[in-house]
């Protein structure tokens, strides 16, 4: 079973910072490319920001020079640190792993359970 777990997330000032964490565990074999994604009320989900094993990000146009996207493949661990944040920030953030947990499967997505952030003005 493999499971995301999320933490970081919270309540903030417009202008303020928060550092988003995101822990894979359970029975993995590989993990490739993992992400952020989010989610604001009556809106479809999007990426934020997403990096590959190697180390190459991706980032939405709205966040770029504010959110940092790192990793460490040791710990299974992908982190968001979000700087200069405003209120459009406000959504649930996903974490997201495309990753397989033996060599005989195919890689597969997988999700963590949603960490509201809320940032006001």
């Amino acid at each position: 079973q493999v499971q995301l777990v999320e933490s970081g997330g919270g309540l903030v000032q417009a202008g303020g910072s928060l550092r988003l964490s995101c822990a894979v565990s359970g029975s993995i074999f590989s993990i490739d490319a993992m992400g952020w994604y989010r989610q604001a009320p009556g809106k479809q989900r999007e990426l934020v920001a997403a990096i590959t094993s190697g180390g190459s990000t991706n980032y939405a146009d709205s966040v770029k020079g504010r959110f940092t996207i790192s990793r460490d493949n040791a710990k299974n661990t992908v982190y968001l640190q979000m700087n200069s944040l405003k209120p459009e920030d406000t959504a649930v953030y996903y974490c997201n792993a495309d990753l397989r947990r033996t060599m005989y499967v195919l890689r597969r997505d997988y999700w963590g359970q949603g960490t509201q952030v809320t940032v006001s003005s």
